[in-house]
């Protein structure tokens, strides 16, 4: 037989390869017209077992868990039936980070602090999570679930600290704003590099096994973050080792600037990425509160008993910009946000509570009221203690601490010599 290698002219009967480029269907400027996205009747999808094999769960990757429907009406097998009480609660958190977003938003157009993220119209994927888990339960977030801390009622005036890295900001500006850590509110430290906290997560989740506890993790991140090593190396050690672990994926549509094709949206879902891992993968209406704490709590029941992880897909959609260094004009069309077909989570909330009767407009304008009053007040208590811009808040040899456990001799020695030196210049920030 020959040796010779295959002749590199192409057939004459092929047609050359062609690379594809995903490309958004709307650019700044365009109609928009959300037609081609498929949303299925409110109780079209089943519900297993939380026993079920992963295996068992494959269609519901591919469609889409809705518990309201059109009227505000709670149907399907999904419904969580909930108390009235705890829906208002829901709603309440849902209208104080909006409350808050809002206001931290026009702090950050003030020059108050450097850098915001807002989370409208993706209030229900933290807010209804962190209901449906229990409060001791670890949370390993990405950047845009500060719902998750509003909803375990921590201190806004604490949030806000960290905002403007002032004088009283636990982590003494050593955070980016927005990044919180939170311990005692079982928060994670978050991170500015994507996706770190996958692997994080099933880290924790593995050792909260090991030692037999009872307490389970949750992680989240954006759907481009799917595109990371981490989210790949993370669902493989979880599925090897049934780690009690949450993912969760939130499908805004958007990354920074680059739309969901390019993280592989054209091709399938993102909850379909659990099915070749051998996870139970949910694909979620991420705008139904009812929908994502139903979702949760199935899958919070299925680690709890030793069924492995779970990841949720919560389709959702990004009203505002990425963040405030971000201008979505730039890249989409304006028309996209009041277009999106699955509409507004506190909108669609408040219009079930009303349907039973335990809410009503009125009602709805005065919680308004009263949160915006709430934060304003926050932010009032929390600028006292200084704004970010204004001056060093904190002395500056304190870049040292909380590196390490227990700092290491050198690094105490250039401590004692910076501190020295600052007394000795009579700086206004010098440790006291």
């Amino acid at each position: 037989m020959s040796s010779d290698p295959p002749s590199a002219t192409p057939a004459s009967n092929l047609p050359p390869l062609a690379l594809h480029v995903p490309e958004p269907r709307f650019r700044p400027g365009d109609a928009v017209d959300f037609a081609e996205v498929e949303i299925p009747v409110a109780d079209a999808a089943r519900r297993p077992d939380t026993t079920a094999p992963a295996r068992e769960c494959g269609d519901l990757a591919y469609g889409l868990i809705r518990v309201l429907d059109d009227e505000g009406g709670a149907v399907g097998a999904w419904n969580p039936r909930l108390k009235s009480d705890l829906l208002r609660r829901m709603l309440r958190s849902m209208t104080l980070v909006r409350a808050f977003d809002e206001r931290m938003f026009r702090a950050q157009r003030q020059g108050k602090t450097s850098f915001y993220m807002k989370s409208t119209g993706e209030e229900a994927v933290a807010v209804a999570a962190a209901f449906a888990l229990q409060r001791d339960d670890m949370c390993f977030p990405s950047y845009r679930q500060q719902g998750l801390l509003i909803a375990r009622d921590w201190s806004l005036v604490d949030m806000m600290n960290q905002i403007y890295s002032n004088r009283a900001d636990r982590l003494s500006g050593k955070q980016l704003p927005i990044m919180y850590s939170v311990r005692d509110a079982a928060f994670f430290s978050i991170s500015g590099n994507l996706t770190t906290q996958y692997p994080q997560a099933v880290g924790w989740a593995m050792a909260s096994a090991a030692k037999g506890d009872t307490r389970i993790a949750a992680t989240w991140c954006g759907e481009g973050s799917t595109a990371e090593g981490d989210f790949h190396s993370a669902l493989t050690f979880a599925t090897v080792y049934r780690a009690p672990v949450i993912f969760n994926v939130v499908n805004n549509q958007w990354a920074i600037s680059s739309f969901s094709g390019f993280a592989g949206a054209e091709a399938t879902t993102f909850a379909a990425r659990a099915i070749g891992y051998g996870i139970a993968g949910l694909r979620v209406d991420g705008n139904d509160a009812l929908a994502v704490y139903a979702a949760t709590e199935w899958a919070a029941e299925r680690a709890r008993t030793n069924r492995g992880p779970t990841l949720i897909e919560h389709f959702t959609y990004r009203a505002e910009g990425h963040s405030t260094s971000d201008d979505p004009t730039q890249y989409r069309s304006a028309g996209e946000p009041n277009a999106w077909p699955l509409g507004d989570p506190i909108g669609r909330l408040k219009a079930h509570l009303i349907s039973l009767g335990e809410w009503d407009e009125d009602r709805h304008a005065a919680q308004d009221l009263a949160v915006a009053e709430q934060v304003r007040a926050a932010q009032k208590e929390a600028e006292k203690n200084g704004i970010l811009g204004h001056g060093l808040h904190q002395p500056l040899d304190t870049l040292f601490d909380g590196v390490f456990e227990e700092m290491p001799w050198h690094l105490r020695e250039q401590q004692e010599q910076m501190i020295a030196e600052e007394q000795a210049s009579g700086r206004p920030w010098a440790r006291k």
